[in-house]
């Protein structure tokens, strides 16, 4: 019976024609070989699985078959030492790789020596490697390989010519798997090997390690379903079946499917990152120039393409909101069931939310016919004709007009509004005429007109209890059609000043225009007896009250401490 050979062994490439996904690093080396250009020390870095220590082989045994007199069939075994650096991490590792260097090669024309892992060598070995890397012997190559390119010193990089290896692509990993099951006689699905190949991450030996399981698990037919199945992966058309339900807002169904996931033991977090994926894919969709980043076989592709059809683009960028969002919760959550499933109710209900929030269009509109809200006006009010309704537009260049800009003072606030009060008796003829409605009660021409008193305690009785109390506080007279308020404090004007408006409506309404203004002078500031504080002044004031109480206190010898 023949020894069974792993495919990651057995399909492992000889020449550099026949690396997969790493065209570039195969051409440089070719050329720097044909140009006889070859550099002392290289680096290969990269991801797991992507061909670093086959390139590092397939060097070492191109330079040393140049010579057309040499055997074809010579391997160059004895020119060609592997090192694990993992396990041959010390300066005395070091010391005797030194050592060996200066022995020529009995066969071929170069000594190739690869340092596998070399990120595991310690600062001593990487300090006693400095010299023999910098100036080997001309028959000494150094070809170190490493997935950790941030661990090796600055020195040693400096030295070497670094390679970086690609994450194989998903249609290259495919094409290689089509051709090692087509020398093996198995039979094997496109929608299979795009899913091996998206499992693998760019790695090709796990690729070529989840093939040879898929291929003894089903015998020699290699489907999608036994795929799935094997490589406890979640089926694609789980996602396609969610974001159905999801459009027809069936929540309770999209609910099932995720309790049916969850019973097949799969995490919540892969769900959650396999509706991310799937609208991502959906997104991609959306535009032909970006169909090629599709990782996925044609019957999917067709798929996605007949299902984004039926997706507005902002809906699928907001999906894609609330399922990262979800993704970063997951971890920190107490409850992470309940948590997928508010995702699943929220994507449902997605499209009312984004149908209701006004388009850019709509805000042009109203932006372009804009107008302040103003008063109802009954069928018996009267406007006045002078007073033309400012626009959002007017009112904003006017803010802007008088807004300075730099450093504010303190006292800004403070002299805006003394300002204002000052100028309060000059303007308010004219303001009352701008901003008020005068309004004319043809029903009531007949009825007796209020007295003053009347008319400002029905005011008080609609009014805040600080409104209420202000007016209390303060005296007023009619003079003519004037209501002269006359307060006692430069608080009590600025307050007035503010309830002017308000309170001139009320009287144009309750009077029948009779009464059309309202003035606010300064009286004269009574001066309120000082209340006691102290205690002596507190003994002084009942002394005063009670004269009597004096005797009282002589004849008890009483004194205040």
């Amino acid at each position: 019976m023949q020894q069974f050979i792993v495919s990651a062994r057995k399909y492992r490439p000889t020449t550099f024609a026949d690396v997969v996904g790493q065209k570039h690093i195969a051409e440089t080396l070719m050329h720097e070989i044909t140009n006889n250009k070859l550099a002392q020390a290289f680096l290969f870095t990269g991801p797991r699985g992507v061909g670093k220590t086959t390139c590092a082989r397939i060097l070492a045994k191109v330079i040393n078959s140049q010579n057309e007199a040499e055997n074809p069939n010579q391997d160059f075994a004895f020119n060609i030492f592997e090192l694990d650096a993992a396990s041959n991490n010390s300066v005395d590792d070091i010391r005797h790789l030194v050592d060996q260097v200066r022995i020529p090669p009995q066969v071929g024309k170069y000594k190739v020596y690869i340092i596998d892992e070399v990120h595991m060598l310690s600062n001593q070995a990487f300090n006693a490697f400095l010299k023999t890397l910098e100036e080997p012997p001309s028959y000494a190559i150094f070809i170190l390989a490493t997935t950790e390119k941030h661990k090796i010193l600055p020195t040693i990089l400096s030295r070497c010519q670094v390679f970086n290896f690609n994450r194989i692509e998903a249609s290259d990993m495919v094409e290689h798997l089509k051709m090692i099951a087509q020398n093996e006689n198995i039979q094997a699905s496109d929608d299979a090997l795009h899913l091996i190949a998206r499992k693998a991450d760019g790695g090709l030996r796990d690729a070529l390690s989840l093939f040879d399981q898929l291929v003894s698990f089903s015998g020699g037919d290699v489907t999608y379903a036994k795929a799935v199945e094997i490589l406890s992966i979640l089926d694609m058309d789980t996602f396609f079946a969610v974001t159905e339900e999801i459009l027809n807002k069936n929540i309770a169904q999209s609910l099932l499917i995720f309790d049916n996931v969850l019973n097949q033991g799969f995490d919540g977090s892969l769900f959650v990152s396999g509706m991310a994926q799937h609208f991502r894919n959906l997104m991609v969709c959306k535009n032909e120039s970006t169909l090629k980043l599709l990782d996925v076989s044609e019957a999917f592709k067709l798929k996605y393409l007949e299902q984004g059809k039926k997706l507005d683009l902002g809906l699928i960028i907001n999906a894609l909101n609330l399922t990262n969002e979800t993704d970063e919760k997951y971890k920190f959550s107490r409850n992470p069931r309940l948590l997928v499933e508010l995702m699943l109710i929220k994507l449902a209900h997605l499209a009312q939310f984004i149908a209701e929030i006004p388009t850019l269009e709509d805000i042009k509109k109203k932006i372009a016919n804009p107008t302040l809200a103003v008063p109802a006006v009954t069928p018996t009010n009267v406007v006045a004709k002078d007073r033309a309704v400012p626009t959002i537009k007017e009112v904003i260049e006017t803010k802007v007009s008088s807004t300075r800009l730099g450093k504010l003072d303190r006292n800004s606030f403070k002299q805006n509004k003394l300002e204002k009060a000052n100028l309060a008796e000059e303007t308010n003829s004219s303001r009352a005429a701008q901003n008020l409605v005068l309004i004319e009660n043809s029903e009531n021409q007949n009825s007796q007109i209020p007295s003053i008193q009347e008319i400002m305690d029905e005011y008080c009785n609609t009014q805040s209890q600080r409104v209420s109390g202000l007016i209390k506080s303060i005296s007023y007279s009619l003079n003519n059609s004037d209501l002269i308020l006359t307060v006692s404090s430069k608080a009590q004007e600025l307050a007035v000043e503010d309830l002017r408006i308000p309170l001139l409506q009320h009287l144009l309404k309750v009077s029948r225009n009779t009464i059309t203004n309202v003035l606010c002078v300064m009286g004269e500031v009574v001066e309120t007896e000082r209340r006691p504080y102290t205690d002596k002044e507190k003994l002084d004031f009942f002394l005063k009250k009670h004269p009597e109480l004096s005797t009282a206190i002589e004849k008890l010898h009483l004194r205040l401490l």
